[in-house]
C-alpha cells in the first residue's frame, strides 16, 4: 500500500513526513556505520530501500513507536489524540522508505502502578478503596467482569482502539515486570542507581529527596507498591532491602515482578528494554522527557525521536482538564461528529494550542470534506500533505458527501427534522439516486446534524424582525426566487439572485446580508451558502419560510 512513495514523501512537507525523516535519520545513525550509511542513504534515496534492507540486516528490524496508558481510567480524547498522530508518523515512515523496513506501534499500558485514587465515577467503590495502594491488575474489579481493574479498564482500551481501526500491539507492563522482559533493563539500573540519583534528585523537593528511589517494591505483606527508600542494594544479587510497613527490613529482587519503578526511571527503563524508536508526549511532559532521557542514556539506552504537542483548551482558553470537566469526550465528538473529523483536528497544527469545544466540531467537519473532496483532483504529491491521506492511511474514500455539515445544520433547522428520514426526502430529492446505502458518509452526516441541532442550536435560535432596508431586499428576494421555476435545483443561479439583492439594496458589507437573512429566516447568525440550502431545501418552501417570517 505504501510502496512507490519515497520520491513523493522524501518532499512532503506535512509535520508527519517531517518527523518519519527524522525517524529514519536515527535508524540509520544508530544501526549502521558511518560508510554504511551513505550507501543505505543512497540506495533509500533512489528507492531502493528493499535493497538496502537485503544489504544491511540491520535494517530489518522492527522500527519501534510506542504510546502509553495508564489504566487507572478510561481511555479518553487523549489517548485516541496520541495514537492517532503516531499512526500518522508510522504510515509517513512506511511511504518514506516504501514499506521495506518494519514498523510495530507499542500501545502500553502502565498497569502495574498503584492504585493512588479512586475514581468519582465508579458506583461500586469498596472494593477499589479497600484496594488502594495495590497495582492494577490486582486491584479487584468493580464491575465483575474481568480478573481485576487494570484488565477491565485494558479491555475498554483495545476495544477502544479496535473500534476506530487502529494497527498496534498491546503490551502489558504487569506482563513485562512479571514475565522476565524487563529484568536485563532491571538489573541494569540496580548497577547504576546512583546515576539515575543523580538525574532525578534535584528535580524534588527537599522532604522527597529524603526518600526517594527509582525501585518501588511491592509489600509482600500487603501486596502494595511501596514509595520507601532503599536501605541497601545488593548489585551481584540482584536485591533491594526495604522497610516493610510493618516495620520489618525486607529483601526482594529487583526482577520478576517484585518491584516496579518509579514512572520517570519506568519509562525510560521501557525505552531501554523494547528499544523504542518514537514517543510523542504532551508539552506538560517536557521536563518529564528530559529527565528519562537523561536516565535512558545512563542505563545504555538511546532516547527516542518524537516532539512535544500542545495541549487542548477550552472555549475560555484554560487548560482543559479531566477533574474540572471542562473539555470533550470522546462520546460528546462522537454524538455529534464522524470519527475522521476528529483524526483531521488531531492532524491539525499539533504544535498549536487549539480550543477543543463543542463548537469545533461542525468547522472540522467541514474542513474535513473539503479536503476529502479535493484530494482526488490534486497531483500525486499534494496528496501526501492532504490531511486525508493521513486520517485514512493513505487510503482516503473515493466519495465524501455531496453536502456540508453545516448545510446539513440549516437543513435540520428549516425543516424541524427529528429524524434522518425527513432529512432523507430532501436529500434524495436534490441527490437523484441517493440513498443512506449509497451515500453512508452523508448518512452520518444526518444523524450528527439531528444530535448537534437538538443539544446546540435548537436552545439558542432567536428570530427576529428584519428591519425596513431589510424587510425591502426580503420582499424583493421573494420576488425573484417565485420568478425562477418552482421545481429549480441551480444552487448557483438560486445564489447568484441572492447575491444580486444584496448588492442592489447597497449591503455594506455585503455579509451583513447574508446575515440578516440566517437570522430572521432560521434563527441564527450565520450559516452556509443561502443558494445550496434554497436548492436542497426547496424553492416552494424557501419561499413559504420567507413569506411565514415575513408575516
Amino acid at each position: 500500500m505504501f510502496e512507490g512513495l519515497s520520491p513523493l514523501a522524501r518532499d512532503a512537507r506535512s509535520w508527519p513526513f517531517e518527523q518519519a525523516r527524522a525517524l529514519l535519520a536515527r535508524i540509520l545513525r544508530l544501526r549502521l556505520s558511518d560508510a554504511e550509511r551513505d550507501l543505505a542513504s543512497t540506495l533509500i534515496n533512489s528507492g531502493k530501500a528493499d535493497e538496502a534492507v537485503k544489504t544491511f540486516p540491520a535494517l530489518a528490524k522492527p522500527v519501534i513507536l510506542e504510546t502509553g496508558y495508564g489504566p487507572s481510567g478510561l481511555p479518553h480524547l487523549g489517548t485516541f489524540g496520541e495514537v492517532a498522530r503516531t499512526t500518522m508518523v508510522r504510515n509517513a515512515f512506511r511511504a518514506l522508505v516504501d514499506d521495506a523496513i518494519p514498523t510495530r506501534l507499542i500501545a502500553f499500558s502502565d498497569d502495574m502502578d498503584g492504585l493512588r485514587k479512586v475514581p468519582d465515577n465508579i458506583e461500586n467503590k469498596q472494593p477499589l478503596i479497600e484496594d488502594l495502594g495495590k497495582p492494577l491488575t490486582v486491584v479487584r474489579d468493580p464491575f465483575g467482569t474481568h480478573d481485576s481493574f487494570g484488565a477491565h479498564n485494558n479491555a475498554r482500551l483495545r476495544a477502544f482502539l479496535d473500534g476506530f481501526g487502529f494497527e498496534y500491539e498491546f503490551v502489558s507492563s504487569t506482563q513485562c515486570y512479571k514475565g522476565g522482559l524487563f529484568d536485563e533493563t532491571l538489573l541494569t539500573a540496580l548497577a547504576r542507581f546512583d546515576a539515575i540519583q543523580k538525574v532525578m534528585l534535584p528535580t524534588l523537593g527537599e522532604e522527597r529527596r529524603a526518600s526517594y528511589s527509582p525501585f518501588l517494591p511491592i509489600s509482600p505483606l500487603s501486596g502494595k507498591v511501596l514509595q520507601v527508600p532503599t536501605l541497601e542494594r545488593n548489585v551481584e544479587k540482584g536485591t533491594i532491602v526495604f522497610q516493610d510497613e510493618d516495620g520489618s527490613k525486607v529483601e526482594v529482587p529487583v526482577t520478576g515482578g517484585h518491584v516496579k519503578m518509579q514512572w520517570k526511571p519506568d519509562w525510560a527503563m521501557r525505552w531501554t528494554a523494547l528499544g523504542v524508536d518514537y514517543e510523542m508526549s504532551g508539552k506538560d511532559l517536557i521536563d518529564s522527557v528530559k529527565a528519562s532521557a537523561q536516565i535512558c542514556k545512563a542505563l545504555g539506552g538511546v532516547p527516542p525521536e518524537g516532539f512535544n504537542y500542545e495541549l487542548f483548551l477550552d472555549e475560555n482558553s484554560q487548560k482543559i482538564s479531566k477533574s474540572k470537566g471542562n473539555g470533550l469526550s470522546m462520546e460528546d465528538w462522537l454524538r455529534y461528529g464522524a470519527p475522521e473529523s476528529l483524526s483531521y483536528y488531531m492532524f491539525q497544527s499539533p504544535k498549536s494550542a487549539k480550543k477543543l469545544y463543542f463548537d469545533v466540531i461542525p468547522k472540522a467537519t467541514d474542513e474535513y470534506l473539503q479536503q476529502l473532496d479535493a484530494y482526488p483532483r490534486q497531483e500525486a504529491a499534494k496528496q501526501l500533505d492532504n490531511p486525508v491521506w493521513h486520517v485514512h492511511s493513505g487510503r482516503p474514500p473515493q466519495y465524501g458527501s455531496p453536502v456540508s455539515f453545516s448545510l446539513m445544520l440549516n437543513l435540520v433547522s428549516a425543516a424541524n427534522a427529528s429524524d434522518k428520514e425527513i432529512l432523507w426526502g430532501f436529500l434524495s430529492r436534490y441527490i437523484p439516486g441517493a440513498t443512506p446505502e449509497s451515500q453512508p458518509l452523508l448518512d452520518r452526516l444526518a444523524g450528527y446534524a439531528i444530535n448537534y441541532y437538538d443539544d446546540f442550536v435548537k436552545p439558542t435560535k432567536a428570530f427576529r424582525a428584519p428591519d425596513d432596508k431589510e424587510r425591502a431586499a426580503i420582499v424583493d428576494l421573494l420576488g425573484r426566487l417565485k420568478a425562477l421555476p418552482s421545481d429549480c435545483q441551480d444552487a448557483e443561479l438560486i445564489q447568484n439572485e441572492v447575491f444580486a439583492v444584496g448588492k442592489d439594496h447597497e449591503f455594506e458589507p455585503l455579509r451583513a446580508w447574508f446575515q440578516a437573512l440566517y437570522e430572521v429566516l432560521l434563527g441564527q447568525s450565520q450559516g452556509p451558502r443561502f443558494g445550496s440550502f434554497a436548492a436542497i431545501f426547496g424553492l416552494d418552501r424557501t419561499t413559504a419560510l420567507i413569506e411565514e417570517k415575513l408575516g
